[in-house]
Parts: C-alpha cells; sequence; structure tokens
C-alpha cells in the first residue's frame, strides 16, 4: 500500500511504526507542518498498561519511550496551605518533543519518509494524489477532516473555564494539585514531572475569576508573575515558563472537546485528536491517540478490504471510548463546579477530586457522597450499589432536562 500520514504527532508517528513493521513494502510518507523539533505543549501523561500495548506494538519504540520518562506514585494538594498526600498507582510523564523525537527516530530506521516543515493544505493536495489511504492525524482542528465536517458528522462543544498550559523549572515527583482562594473565586493548578530538569503546570480557573484577576488582559510575562505567587508554596521558588513572548498575551484557551459520527469517508481515516479530544484533565489524551494507532494497524491487518477495515475500526474505537468520554466529561464539569466541594476539609475534597470521575457525585451532596464512598470502601453490596445508582441517577436527571 501507499500511505500518507497528515500529522507527526504521537498517534501518526506510532501508526507509520506499525504498519512499516506489518508490512515492510508498504510506502509510507509521514507530512508534519512544524519544523523538526517544534511542538507545542510540555510534558504528557500515561500509566503503565499503555506501556504493555507499546511493547506488544513495537518494542523498541517502547523500550525508549519508557527510558525516557519519568515516574510518580503519589498525588499531592495544597487545599487553603494545607498539604494532604494520596497514594495511588504509578503514573508516567515524558516530555512531548522527547517523545516525538523518539518516534520519529523509530519511523525512519523502518524506512518511513518523515517530511517536516510539509504542510498539507487539503485533501486535494499532490502529495495525496495516489495514496491508497491518507491519515488525517492533523490535530484537533484537521484540514482534512474540516473538508468533509457534515460527512463526518463533526461536533464541538466548548467548556466554560479558561486554561493555560505552562511548564516550569521545578521538577515534581509526584503529581500535585494546589488550589488557591482569592477575591475574585478560586484558580487552580496541576502539575507533574516529564523529565530530570522541567515539570508541566496547567492552570485553570472559572471565567469569572480570570477576569477578575485581570489575566484576560494581561500580558503573558506579567500572568506568569503573578500565577507564580499564587503558587509559590507549589513551585518552591521556581519560575513558570511560558512562550517567550513576553510582550504577547498568555494563551489562555477554552477546552473543545471533539467528537465525530463516522471516522472515514472513502479512503480518508481520522486518527487522534482529529477523531475526538478528551478533557485533559484525566490525562488520557495521548493515550487514547496512540490506541487509535494500535486499532487502525490491527484493522488493516485483517484479510478483508478497505472499507470493511476502515469501518471497523471506526466502530471499535467509538465504543472504546464511552468510558473515557463519560470520565472526561465529569471531570471537567466537577472542575467547573469546584465551589461546590471546597467547603469540605482538605482531605475529604481531595478525596473526592479521585472522584470525580463518577456519573452519582453531582447529584449527591458532597459530605454524603464522601460518607458513602468511605462505607463502600468496607462493604462490597454497597460497592456494587454505587457503581449501579450512578450512571441511572446521571440519566434520569438528564432525560428531565
Amino acid at each position: 500500500m501507499k500511505l500518507a500520514i497528515v500529522g507527526g504527532g504521537p498517534a501518526g508517528l506510532y501508526l507509520s511504526i506499525l504498519l512499516k513493521r506489518q508490512d515492510p513494502a508498504h510506502e509510507i510518507a509521514v507530512y508534519e507542518r512544524n519544523p523538526e523539533g517544534s511542538t507545542y505543549g510540555w510534558g504528557v501523561t500515561y500509566w503503565a498498561g499503555l506501556l504493555d500495548k507499546l511493547r506488544a506494538g513495537d518494542p523498541e519504540s517502547a523500550a525508549a519511550v519508557a527510558e525516557a520518562s519519568v515516574t510518580w506514585t503519589d498525588g499531592v494538594a495544597i487545599v487553603r496551605d494545607e498539604r494532604t498526600v494520596h497514594r495511588g498507582d504509578a503514573g508516567f510523564g515524558i516530555g512531548r518533543r522527547r517523545m516525538l523525537a523518539l518516534l520519529a527516530d523509530r519511523a525512519g530506521e523502518l524506512g518511513v519518509r518523515v517530511e517536516f516543515e510539509h504542510d498539507i493544505a487539503g485533501p486535494d493536495a499532490p502529495e495525496l494524489a495516489g495514496a491508497d489511504l491518507v491519515v488525517a492525524a492533523d490535530g484537533v482542528n484537521s484540514v482534512l477532516r474540516e473538508a468533509h465536517a457534515e460527512h463526518f458528522g463533526s461536533a464541538v462543544t466548548s467548556g466554560r473555564n479558561p486554561y493555560i498550559w505552562l511548564g516550569t523549572t521545578k521538577v515534581f515527583d509526584s503529581f500535585s494539585f494546589a488550589f488557591k482562594e482569592t477575591e475574585h473565586g478560586w484558580i487552580w493548578c496541576y502539575a507533574y514531572g516529564f523529565s530530570g530538569e522541567r515539570s508541566t503546570c496547567v492552570v485553570e480557573c472559572s471565567p469569572g475569576t480570570w477576569t477578575g484577576l485581570g489575566l484576560d488582559t494581561l500580558g503573558e510575562a506579567d500572568s506568569l508573575r503573578l500565577l507564580e505567587k499564587l503558587f509559590h508554596d507549589l513551585l518552591d521558588g521556581h519560575e513558570l515558563i511560558g512562550r517567550d513572548r513576553a510582550d504577547d498575551a498568555a494563551q489562555w484557551l477554552t477546552f473543545r472537546t471533539l467528537t465525530n459520527r463516522v471516522w472515514h469517508r472513502g479512503n480518508l481515516v481520522l486518527l487522534g485528536d482529529a477523531a475526538h479530544t478528551t478533557h485533559y484533565s484525566i490525562g488520557a489524551g495521548t493515550t487514547l491517540a496512540l490506541e487509535d494507532a494500535l486499532a487502525l494497524a490491527a484493522a488493516l491487518r485483517a484479510p478483508t478490504d478497505l472499507d470493511t477495515a476502515l469501518t471497523t475500526y471506526g466502530k471499535r474505537r467509538r465504543a472504546e471510548l464511552v468510558s473515557a468520554q463519560s470520565a472526561a466529561r465529569y471531570s471537567a464539569q466537577w472542575y467547573e463546579n469546584l465551589p461546590r466541594y471546597m467547603r469540605l476539609e482538605p482531605a475529604q475534597m481531595f478525596a473526592l477530586l479521585g472522584q470525580r470521575h463518577s456519573p452519582l457525585l453531582p447529584h449527591v451532596p458532597p459530605q454524603l457522597y464522601y460518607r458513602i464512598d468511605r462505607a463502600a470502601g468496607q462493604l462490597e453490596p454497597l460497592r456494587r450499589l454505587k457503581r449501579w445508582l450512578g450512571p441511572r441517577v446521571a440519566r434520569a436527571v438528564h432525560g428531565r432536562r
């Protein structure tokens, strides 16, 4: 097959590796519009289960990613200047730039042609002519998808809260949170390490807090100084790092959740953020994109025609994404309704932070939910009741709206 993959993110690069390993005779080109080594974002997170899948797909790139990653096992939160710790499963962080370099190197070793600074303007680009399969891995703003948005059934919903993606020289050895109350409302930060020198910090707040603090008008340099003061105890005197554009406005965003009714049209198929997005607060974006690549490669390996393979891939992944998309939706809503939980003691509030994916939590008073959750930890029948009740309460509430 001749394959054109538009977008050199983790999903596109990893798919090229998988397909080249399946059949070295494949002619594969990856077109990335940005220069080599240039990427947005700081670090990405993933969990042990992903490494197992990557090892099965390509042991060499999995080993390189694992070696370049850092690990943590605890969650730490600062709430009203009180520090609490939650013991949890191991998580991993890796610099996005480092991950992309490793995957691009591996793809090149296998004979994939990776072309940087090569923009594909649309589905009629000459580079795509004659390709047996065109993969749109060009992100949430996919040009290839937008050319046929009506066919794909693309739908985008925007979140309420502004957020900004930053780096810091503070190296965190746990996944850390800080919640700060200001005269204009709450503002909070998620932070995690991705190398021995840097960490990621994502700052979020309500629209009222954002405008009340003046973050809607401050330039990047002034915004970073204000945020450093607010989160001084989390950062331990370390600086926050933006885009090095001190005179520009800070790059605050609101999260866009993208869904698509179908994932392919003819020989064009969607992959990663071009197909779906899930709120960053569940830390699953890169994992889900790589799982897309694994699923698409598996579908193309089956002895069937291309349309059937692409249909199978889309159906499988849409079904597998239901639980992650539900968790992401409830997680985003938890933060959008943060004041509801801030009357709790810090340890209790942090416990409910870990339960933010629950469909039952938004419909039960937080203090009562906390007591139910603690009791459910001891009683299996109550655990089963909680799992059974949550989706039914959520459906009943949504049905009345």
